[in-house]
């Protein structure tokens, strides 16, 4: 029924009444777009209350995580058990909130997930049913995942890696925000020393799809440079466009790289090394 991290609109849509959608649009004004037009029977999920909590941006950045337990009871509220397949889509190509939702699901164990390719905008094309208001869910106990913790990196662990050869850490954002000529949204501009950038919209082709599998393992072949993927730490400024590296990954077989969270959000505010070149 799913068999990859990625799933074709016209796929997705044949999983309608069987699948649990869920609606990740993060762009300003999404939930009344939700309100106004959502696939059939889809939940609305916010990416600042749903996939992130209210914290100290210098302990675990802008968008830390919340507590595994609150996870799993909001997956129980949205009626998600271990066998319950799952789709994700959002407006951005999977970049503002799908590949997060889809990062926390698979970081528990589930198995039956994917992210729709192209989004709302490729399920809208492909004429899936839409609604309008809220859908309801039906709610079940928490989610019963053996997973007792986040499997993330801290700062610390990045620390030692960032110039280690036998590792790789990557910078998910913008190559302007990399080289610190621009920082919208964080005090300090720059990054981490030692990180390589890959740009998360450089994996998306003008329809807002993702590059072939072939094309994806070409490019990160060339980052990784014989270091393998399970050694591999992705971040970004807040922990949410690196996940969209995390899941072309797991989507082309490179499977077992890791997620800094806090991101540059937090290692710009901890009095770390600074690049800005």
């Amino acid at each position: 029924m799913i068999s990859s991290p990625l799933i074709t609109a016209d796929d997705a849509i044949s999983l309608l009444g069987q699948a649990t959608f869920l609606d990740a649009r993060a762009e300003p004004d999404a939930t009344r777009a939700y309100r106004v037009a959502h696939v059939s029977g889809a939940i609305r999920v916010e990416i600042e209350t749903d996939l992130s909590e209210v914290g100290n941006p210098a302990s675990g950045g802008r968008h830390p995580l919340p507590s595994l337990d609150v996870w799993l009871a909001r997956l129980g509220s949205w009626g998600v058990a271990p066998s319950t397949p799952v789709v994700v889509y959002d407006a951005a190509g999977g970049g503002m909130a799908a590949a997060r939702a889809w990062w926390m699901l698979h970081a528990i164990g589930h198995e039956p997930l994917s992210v729709v390719d192209g989004g709302w905008q490729a399920l809208r094309n492909s004429g899936v049913p839409i609604e309008a208001g809220d859908s309801g869910a039906n709610p079940l106990g928490p989610y019963p995942s053996e997973v007792d913790r986040w499997p993330i990196v801290d700062a610390a662990f990045v620390e030692r890696i960032r110039t280690d050869p036998a590792w790789r850490l990557i910078d998910a954002r913008a190559p302007e925000r990399y080289d610190g000529k621009t920082e919208p949204l964080d005090p300090v501009p720059g990054h981490i020393p030692g990180a390589h950038n890959l740009y998360w919209q450089s994996q998306l082709d003008a329809d807002g799809l993702f590059d072939s599998c072939a094309a994806l393992r070409e490019r990160y072949t060339r980052v990784l440079d014989n270091v393998p993927p399970n050694r591999v730490v992705c971040y970004c400024g807040s922990g949410v466009t690196a996940c969209h590296l995390l899941l072309a990954m797991e989507a082309c077989g490179l499977q077992g790289a890791r997620l800094y969270v806090g991101s540059w959000s937090e290692w710009c505010r901890q009095g770390r090394p600074l690049a800005t070149d």
